[in-house]
């Protein structure tokens, strides 16, 4: 998690500096050792509680730490309290709701991964309130430092394209980004009778929910008949947890419920569920669920594929063309309506890299030719965790992996030195500040590599 590298902590583990915030004042360590200040920067002192307290937010989340991760930790404190002093200087502030809205945040986060407000208590040895009290003034300074590094970063030159197109010209090619294979590809899309398959599952659920109001255990169901392999062990209970992380659908259907009362059926992009409450406090609840996905039958499979095969023929004979056989047939809106062009949804790219394509999809068109349209296939669809659907594919472009272009891949070299300019902007804004601020590194961190460098 934490790599020997300023510029990535400073700008991806703000959050993960801020809990240094927990450390208990008064602590005793093994072999006697009582904490105590380890450095100073300007007026802020950094205690070795601090740097203990973010080793343990590592391990819970099973990184491994040795006593170079003690160094590296330092490291970034101090770096990070050059930006709050320089924050201060500017005067600049940020608001108590922005501070809220980041302290709850991190406070749902906790209890998620914890299992509830008891359970974060234990686990950082102080009650609710203190915990609070601690992150809202740690969470005011790391929007502080946010913004500092915001400041730093819009004072960097923006390059023309002409200097990008210089400086990429000049660039040996093993500098250069590596632009990763991508596929562009059209599809015509069937879908099996949902209303069907989903009448199946609602009738199988109202059954179960019947047999729970007549007296049998919802746990005992649950294990016997969910499909949520993450719970259907555990007697369908997913434990103390925030309901945010959950559907809007689910989370709204779960806190309606009493403790011990059954919902309804509720549909959610995972399938159908029922769920019975079994404990709420504010925003967090524990409840049981069973989920049952709707499944789809041979007779539906077929009906899709023989369809499917012959609106190919029809194209590979040059009846019509696959884009006007996507009008006509396909019962894909999204892409229906644009001649079957697949989208990646999250980048709005007609560009797929292999990570972005539907495994199924995948293994389909990897050994394909351009040009050439697939047999029918059963895919996944794009929307929440995806349901059953049947395809055709034509891969229209094949772009091979290659290093970025000026002509070709212009957006990745402006990434690639915004990236590199604002390395360049926070080493130097360090470099600078540590000459003109006060610093005192204890001895016990004396064997650091990051300070001896310095």
């Amino acid at each position: 998690m934490l790599k020997n590298n300023r510029f990535l902590c400073i700008l991806i583990c703000p959050v993960l500096l801020a809990a240094a915030s927990l450390g208990l004042r008064a602590q005793v360590y093994e072999g006697g050792l009582i904490d105590k200040s380890v450095a100073v920067v300007g007026n802020d002192m950094i205690l070795l509680s601090d740097i203990e307290e973010e080793v343990k937010m590592l391990q819970a989340y099973g990184n491994p730490v040795d006593n170079n991760t003690r160094c590296q930790i330092l490291d970034n404190l101090v770096s990070s309290k050059l930006f709050l002093t320089q924050a201060r200087l500017d005067s600049l502030t940020v608001t108590d709701e922005q501070v809220k809205e980041q302290v709850n945040s991190r406070i749902n986060q906790a209890m998620n991964g914890l299992g509830g407000e008891k359970e974060v208590e234990e686990y950082f040895k102080k009650p609710m309130y203190k915990i609070r009290e601690d992150w809202t003034e740690m969470f005011r300074d790391q929007l502080l430092i946010q913004q500092m590094q915001q400041k730093v970063y819009s004072d960097i030159p923006k390059l023309t394209p002409a200097e990008i197109k210089k400086k990429s010209e000049e660039m040996p090619a093993e500098d250069l980004p590596m632009i990763p294979t991508k596929y562009k590809l059209r599809q015509i899309v069937l879908y099996p009778d949902k209303e069907a398959a989903a009448m199946v599952v609602k009738e199988k659920l109202l059954d179960l929910r019947e047999r729970v109001l007549a007296g049998e255990k919802f746990s005992s169901l649950a294990r016997l008949y969910s499909q949520d392999p993450g719970s259907a062990s555990r007697g369908g209970e997913l434990g103390m947890r925030s309901k945010t992380i959950y559907w809007p659908q689910f989370s709204d259907a779960a806190m309606s419920l009493k403790v011990g009362q059954v919902s309804q059926i509720v549909e959610t992009p995972d399938g159908y569920h029922i769920i019975q409450m079994v404990e709420k406090s504010g925003d967090m609840f524990n409840a049981r669920h069973i989920l049952i996905k709707p499944s789809y039958t041979a007779s539906d499979r077929n009906r899709a594929f023989m369809k499917l095969d012959s609106i190919r023929t029809g194209i590979m004979e040059g009846k019509q063309t696959f884009e006007v056989a996507a009008w006509n047939n396909s019962e894909d809106f999204k892409t229906r309506t644009n001649g079957g062009v697949m989208v990646d949804e999250y980048s709005g790219s007609s560009s797929f890299e292999k990570d972005r394509l539907n495994p199924a999809d995948y293994a389909v068109i990897k050994d394909m030719q351009v040009g050439e349209i697939s047999e029918p296939f059963e895919s996944l669809d794009t929307e929440g965790s995806g349901h059953t659907i049947y395809k055709i594919v034509r891969l229209d472009e094949l772009i091979p992996s290659h290093p970025a272009s000026f002509e070709t891949d212009y957006d990745a070299l402006v990434s690639m030195t915004n990236e590199e300019n604002a390395r360049a902007a926070i080493d130097n804004f360090i470099k600078e500040k540590k000459k003109t601020t006060h610093i005192v590194i204890d001895p016990l961190f004396s064997g650091c590599k990051v300070f001896n460098e310095d």
